[in-house]
């Protein structure tokens, strides 16, 4: 069986997933390959998307014309908008989302397309005509052709699941792991490492007393991701509810140490650190007397919840002991018990900013095989390969992001040019320019660009040019409207602000802290016409003007230096003016850019004077 493809995407979690929907609304025939076609799309750790950073990527996938953020609405039982205590920069929306409908629509909207193909096999090997890639040959032994690949393997290479001194192999609870892949890579000179990551037991929700949790509720007026008028926010919302582990759970816990695969070697890869096992934490922070624990429910139509923050590898007996050490855990039974899994990643400095290998021309790879953890982060990967795959059989310059354009190209960006030896998470302390990357503004930074890649329907964006255009008319109105100090100072003063003795402008008084625009103007019924989101896109214009423009500046000042080339056979060992670990890292890193070659950790600012000195020359 022999058939050709423009893209073939290997793996259909969430890189996959966003990497098959991109190259095929992009007009290429697609061939997405999964083990398993029933679990496609499937939330293997806890059941929720967005949160710090996280949210805002998915934002951005939304506005470029990605899936990521229609889907977490519709499949939503519970939304927050996390930081909202801090400025607009550190807004974070993050839902609660039904593990089962999230899945069931990815495959929906995966078969609505018709130019996804699916085939369920393991992928054994790529294949080749000299050094021009081909296609992949799978498992049976069938050969499929095609012009790109885009391997989004996720814990899939060569897994291996801890629990306590049981090992298994497999890729994830209950299936195969992949083999092949990564023998093929090293043998073309790829270079491998090893990473872990886990998950915590799952619950079932009928056998825990809530009375001594905390109840979470969402927020009262939710918001959503989409940028598309016809998602509406969740509605019925589920709580989530707050538990925590004690002295008595720890010391069980310390008990089975001894038979943990992480303290006694058995995993040889480095764990996110960001989001560590119950070991980790006991262990790091010993100190604490206890830890929180949030119980997030899987679904409408499910009693089965997840317990974040309880990620652990511990034998099963020992899990079951300290849970029922936990308050409102004392009669809890677990559906299945926590568990790690170490897998195989490529350092992801051997990919250009386009996520296509610099080794093999037409292969790229997204998600977890670049070493980062989380389904937003493997997302956006995912998207921006299959949109790059797709400029390549079309013949178009690949798209790269830049850090002040989105998180992805800040993701992208640190991956490509510092690599990282344990799992990468995005937060918003990884962006220079977050004030310029907000959740609210994502539309206006990406959708023009996902228009003219055809990834935004025309519906789409009719919808962004009436948003943009009612911004422009709000911040017109405001921009004419002043008051007189009798009209304003009785308002002012409620709001513990000094009054003004002479008439002030409308966009005087919103900049002030703890004055809202609609608030000030609601006497004013020409305001009256504009949504939410208008109002407040106009609001954070106005106050936070000066650190928007000042972090455009710097912005502007970096690309006049940062888009100057860096030829792909640079012969760095040229430069004796160079320190040797510069010479070594720009030698095997091969930064596309000034701006990339900045970014490398250890180099200087006089070694970036020295390039830019030679390019010139």
């Amino acid at each position: 069986m022999e058939s050709i493809y423009d893209v073939i995407v290997v793996g259909a979690g969430h890189a996959g997933c966003e990497a098959a929907m991109a190259a095929a609304n992009r007009g290429c025939k697609v061939l997405l390959v999964t083990m398993n076609m029933q679990t496609i799309a499937q939330m293997s750790c806890n059941p929720a998307m967005g949160g710090i950073a996280k949210g805002q990527i998915v934002r951005e996938i939304d506005a470029l014309g990605g899936f990521s953020g229609i889907i977490s609405d519709v499949s939503a039982v519970q939304f927050r908008m996390l930081n909202r205590s801090k400025g607009p920069a550190m807004w974070s929306p993050r839902c609660q989302s039904d593990r089962h409908q999230f899945a069931a629509l990815w495959r929906e909207y995966l078969e609505k397309n018709p130019r996804v193909d699916f085939y369920q096999d393991m992928c054994r090997e790529l294949l080749f005509e000299g050094n021009r890639l081909t296609g992949i040959r799978t498992g049976l032994g069938l050969t499929f052709k095609s012009k790109t690949v885009v391997l989004t393997n996720g814990t899939f290479l060569n897994g291996i699941i801890h629990i306590g001194e049981a090992r298994m192999i497999g890729g994830r609870t209950g299936e195969q792991s992949a083999r092949g892949i990564t023998e093929q890579l090293q043998a073309l000179g790829f270079v491998s490492g090893r990473m872990k990551t886990g998950t915590p037991p799952r619950i079932d929700g009928r056998t825990i007393d809530y009375s001594k949790t905390e109840e979470q509720k969402g927020d009262e007026s939710p918001g959503k991701f989409s940028y598309d008028p016809e998602v509406n926010p969740v509605k019925q919302q589920l709580s989530c509810w707050i538990a925590y582990t004690n002295e008595e759970v720890h010391d069980l816990l310390r008990e089975g140490f001894e038979k943990s695969p992480m303290f006694q070697g058995r995993i040889k890869g480095l764990g996110p650190r960001y989001c560590p096992s119950i070991e980790d934490k006991i262990t790091r922070f010993s100190e604490r007397d206890r830890h929180q624990l949030f119980i997030e429910p899987e679904g409408r139509n499910t009693v089965e919840v997840y317990l974040n923050g309880l990620s652990t590898s511990l034998p099963e007996e020992v899990q079951r002991k300290a849970l029922a050490r936990i308050p409102g855990f004392e009669r809890a039974k677990m559906f299945r018990p926590g568990y790690a899994i170490e897998y195989d990643y490529f350092p992801p400095t051997q990919l250009k900013e386009s996520l296509e290998t610099k080794a093999i021309e037409g292969l790229f790879f997204a998600g977890q095989i670049n070493g980062t953890t989380g389904y937003e982060e493997a997302a956006c990967q995912g998207m921006l390969a299959g949109i790059n795959a797709a400029s390549f059989c079309l013949g178009d310059a690949p798209l790269v992001l830049g850090r002040d354009e989105a998180y992805m190209g800040v993701l992208i960006n640190d991956l490509v040019t510092k690599g990282t030896d344990e799992p990468y998470r995005m937060f918003t302390s990884r962006a220079e320019y977050r004030i310029l990357l907000r959740q609210d503004n994502a539309d206006e930074r990406l959708t023009p660009i996902g228009k003219k890649l055809g990834l935004v329907s025309d519906r789409r964006w009719k919808a962004f040019e009436d948003k943009r255009n009612n911004i422009a008319s709000l911040l017109h109105e405001i921009d004419l409207l002043r008051f007189q100090p009798e009209d304003v100072n009785r308002f002012l003063r409620s709001k513990d602000s000094a009054p003004v003795e002479v008439r002030a402008t409308a966009r005087q008084l919103i900049r002030r802290p703890h004055i809202e625009a609609r608030e000030l103007l609601a006497e004013t019924m020409l305001f009256q016409e504009y949504s939410e989101d208008v109002w407040e896109s106009a609001e954070i214009a106005i106050k936070y003007e000066t650190y928007i423009e000042k972090e455009r500046l710097m912005a502007e000042k970096m690309h006049t230096m940062g888009d100057v080339r860096i030829p792909h056979q640079m012969d760095y060992s040229k430069l004796q003016s160079l320190s040797s670990e510069s010479r070594e890292k720009l030698s095997r890193i091969k930064p596309e850019t000034i701006a990339a070659a900045s970014n490398i950790s250890g180099i200087s600012a006089s070694d970036i004077s020295t390039l830019l000195l030679f390019l010139r020359k």
